[in-house]
């Protein structure tokens, strides 16, 4: 993703959507088209079942009302088998017309209570990096030579952090509530030096002034303590100053795909205008 406006060695930006389905489908394909006009590039979609229809179908839909690229925000790699998820990514990828990307992670916190309700394994935290490895695998065997469907890989500690640097396009850093600017800066930087190629980073930003997306954080989050330890979860609700504030990001820490919920697609929309692309 290249474009003249971007400095030579920086990438430009761009801004994804995480919209699932929470109300009737006519006021949801209104959204997707109002996002798809404010200038955002992806429209994202959780991985939580029973709270939505299935992420596959719905990005299917979406792709098919705008021009936006689609994208998983992220699978849980326990909740299917590897060749189960490669599949459907890289039929999205042909569907799509190259317009999908694979989000992947080794699933949010309290995955393990909803995997034993579903009657499925609960494997170890090394055992779900190898089904995210396995599931890139078999997506690019499914691609072949002629297709390359971009994965974008959730990471937190070290042993993921190695992983995305080996198979992923685009590496998000997960967040918990009480990490600050610094601890989040030495882990980018750290991921930086690691990273034997050019990956694209990506911000989850949950919280934008004292809104809470739902399904990117959870409901109890509170903003104040975000703000008072400067976490990176969260960004001004002034359009002009969450403006700085990405700009900062990419600066100081190469930050240039910025995720917000759909609540807040709309206020920040001048700042999608301002900057996506450049």
């Amino acid at each position: 993703m290249t474009d003249s406006t971007a400095t030579s060695g920086t990438r430009p930006f761009r801004f994804g959507v995480v919209a699932p389905i929470t109300a009737d489908l006519r006021t949801w394909r209104d959204q997707v088209h109002r996002i798809a006009d404010s200038g955002y590039s992806t429209l994202l979609m959780p991985d939580v079942p029973r709270w939505q229809p299935a992420p596959a179908p719905t990005l299917a839909v979406a792709a098919s009302l705008t021009d936006l690229r689609v994208g998983s925000w992220v699978y849980a790699s326990p909740l299917r088998p590897a060749w189960s998820t490669a599949w459907e990514a890289h039929s999205l990828s042909v569907l799509t017309e190259g317009r999908f990307e694979l989000g992947i992670g080794t699933g949010r916190p309290g995955i393990e209570d909803e995997l034993r309700e579903r009657g499925l394994p609960v494997p170890p935290p090394a055992e779900r990096l190898t089904q995210v490895r396995d599931t890139v695998a078999e997506l690019r065997e499914l691609d072949g030579p002629d297709v390359h469907t971009p994965v974008v890989v959730a990471v937190r500690g070290p042993k993921a952090q190695a992983l995305a640097a080996e198979v992923a396009d685009t590496v998000a850093f997960a967040l918990m509530p009480g990490d600050d600017r610094a601890a989040i800066t030495r882990v980018v930087r750290g991921f930086r030096a690691l990273a034997a190629r050019d990956v694209e980073l990506a911000q989850h930003v949950a919280v934008v002034g004292d809104a809470v997306a739902p399904f990117m954080a959870s409901p109890d989050t509170d903003p104040a303590a975000l703000r008072a330890v400067d976490s990176l979860a969260v960004l001004p609700d002034d359009p002009a100053a969450a403006a700085e504030e990405v700009q900062r990001r990419r600066d100081e820490l190469g930050i240039s795909y910025f995720v917000f919920g759909a609540g807040a697609a709309e206020t920040l929309a001048p700042v999608v205008a301002g900057l996506a692309g450049r």
